[in-house]
């Protein structure tokens, strides 16, 4: 009996050994960016690459006050549209954006007018589109760069006309 006990307790301590790595594991991993649901596709189109994104799409003012703000990881495919509804002169900034980013400044028909290249985390100060923009693309800092995309590159998603 003695010895059925002794296995026993050696056997939970072995489980709980084994076990516990992954769940440390798994609740030392970052929050990601968005859950599924709220995704959509966008492509950038750079000469004769396509460069494939999910995207969050922030269509409200409280939206897109918020972005991408306290957050301190975000996929590499992944990447947050903000949509103004109508061409204007836009200005964004970093306050409590933890991460670095790119942000493509798009018109209305879909071109990038400019891009702001690994901003400033938890800066204030405000980035200008340089001219009247539809809307804006963040994607993680010096991604722009290395997949080569430049102003004048095209964006598909359903926001922008043809």
């Amino acid at each position: 009996m003695q010895a059925t006990r002794r296995f026993l307790a050696a056997c939970i301590a072995v489980a709980m050994v084994a076990f516990a790595p992954a769940a440390v594991f798994a609740q030392a991993q970052p929050a990601p960016a968005a859950s599924a649901a709220g995704l959509e596709s966008l492509v950038i189109v750079s000469g004769d690459k396509r460069h494939a994104f999910q995207v969050e799409v922030m269509r409200t003012p409280d939206q897109r006050a918020r972005g991408l703000m306290h957050r301190n990881y975000m996929p590499a495919d992944r990447g947050m549209l903000f949509d103004f509804g109508s061409t204007e002169p836009v200005a964004m900034w970093m306050q409590n954006t933890y991460i670095p980013l790119d942000m493509l400044f798009i018109r209305a028909d879909g071109t990038i007018a400019r891009i702001a290249e690994r901003t400033e985390p938890l800066s204030t100060r405000t980035i200008p589109s340089g001219e009247p923009v539809l809307s804006v693309l963040e994607i993680n800092g010096g991604v722009s760069k290395t997949l080569g995309i430049k102003a004048g590159d095209r964006i598909e998603h359903v926001l922008f006309k043809r």
